[in-house]
């Protein structure tokens, strides 16, 4: 990959997000079970940070679905490549997503859980690039919005690359 790394948003202050962000589920879902889906690859140590955040009791799930490959842009096709294999009837679920840029991977995923009749149905996700949205899609609780570069770091990746950065970056060209 070519170009250079700059550090969009540290590792602390993602930190002190995740913790709030805890805070503010648990609070919301206190006295409730949630289930708790991670959005595999990118979500993986967002997701486990947060967990550990919740205060409330909680099972987790993992998905996988991909609309990049291994491009900086979005194809446009939602390919799922994983599916939950907890019933959702009646359950509270979050589905915690490393990025929301385009919408269409969290629309499919809503579209795809809210069939199986959750109690609730709602998107935690670390960042968000509003400028990107195709279509509207409700996350009600976002880590941070930022524009519309291509970042990397905390699980998020660029080719496969990356996800080890502490920190959220983005690539200059």
């Amino acid at each position: 990959m070519q170009g250079k790394i700059s550090v969009l948003i540290s590792e602390e202050k993602i930190a002190a997000r995740v913790k709030e962000l805890g805070a503010q589920i648990s609070a919301d879902y206190q006295g409730k079970e949630l289930i708790m889906v991670c959005v595999l690859r990118g979500s993986f140590l967002f997701f486990a940070d947060l967990v550990r955040a919740i205060k409330v009791p909680q099972k987790i799930e993992f998905i996988s679905c991909s609309s990049y490959g291994d491009a900086k842009s979005s194809s446009g096709e939602v390919k799922l490549g994983l599916d939950i294999s907890t019933p959702l009837d009646g359950k509270h679920v979050i589905i915690v997503e490393d990025i929301v840029d385009t919408g269409l991977t969290l629309q499919y995923i809503r579209d795809l859980l809210a069939v199986r009749h959750p109690a609730s149905l709602d998107c935690c996700a670390l960042l968000e690039k509003p400028e990107a949205r195709k279509v509207p899609v409700k996350v009600e609780y976002s880590g941070f919005k930022i524009g519309n570069e291509f970042v990397v770091g905390y699980g998020l990746d660029y080719a496969h690359y990356f996800r080890e950065l502490p920190y959220i970056g983005a690539v200059v060209d």
